[in-house]
């Protein structure tokens, strides 16, 4: 929701190409099984999700789609493998229904899913999402606590893109358990370093 705050801000405008990841690949324990391969007949968590923004893709409605389905999933807790639920979010967002079932049926809607899927782990190192790839080849999977509102998002992502793009030795930053967010109003404050001592 980060990046949809920030198209609704005018602070701040930034490119954004969407890429396909599939979670369900990753967590898999067999090497020999795909998300994108595997049967009509069995279910992979979020394949039908992106073979309808796939579909979506091809009515050249893609963003018109893309967005209420990851606010159905992360915001609503809908289930967007169902057919029922993923057909109203394509209604409400003025998609022609036949042809989207019918591009639905089309199994190489899945092509897309592969090819970003592959090139997200092989050139990037992705490997969950979301996964924030820059024009420069840097990237970084963030994870926020909460949404920023459409005024703080713009300085969330430049302070991230500095971060990322600005200080290639920083591989990882989390913070460890429950925490508050950080008060700097009053400088840095004590230094604090946990590790192991030599």
């Amino acid at each position: 929701m980060l990046l949809q705050n920030m198209g609704r801000s005018s602070a701040f405008r930034c490119e954004i190409t969407w890429r396909y990841f599939s979670l369900a690949q990753v967590n898999s324990k067999d090497d020999a099984w795909t998300a994108w391969g595997a049967p009509e007949s069995e279910h992979v968590s979020g394949r039908f999700a992106f073979r309808a923004a796939e579909a979506a893709r091809r009515q050249g409605a893609f963003d018109q789609l893309h967005m209420p389905l990851l606010e159905a999933r992360h915001r609503d807790r809908l289930n967007i493998d169902d057919v029922v639920v993923v057909e109203r979010i394509a209604v409400d967002a003025g998609l022609d229904l036949n042809r989207f079932r019918k591009d639905l049926a089309d199994p190489t809607t899945s092509d897309a899913l592969r090819r970003d899927h592959l090139r997200g782990r092989t050139e990037h190192g992705v490997f969950g999402t979301p996964t924030f790839v820059f024009a420069d080849g840097a990237s970084a999977y963030v994870r926020l606590a909460e949404a920023p509102d459409a005024d703080h998002a713009p300085g969330i992502f430049e302070r991230l893109l500095a971060v990322v793009a600005g200080e290639p030795s920083i591989l990882e930053i989390k913070r460890p358990g429950d925490h508050q967010p950080i008060d700097f109003s009053g400088g840095w404050g004590p230094p604090g370093v946990f590790g192991l001592a030599e």
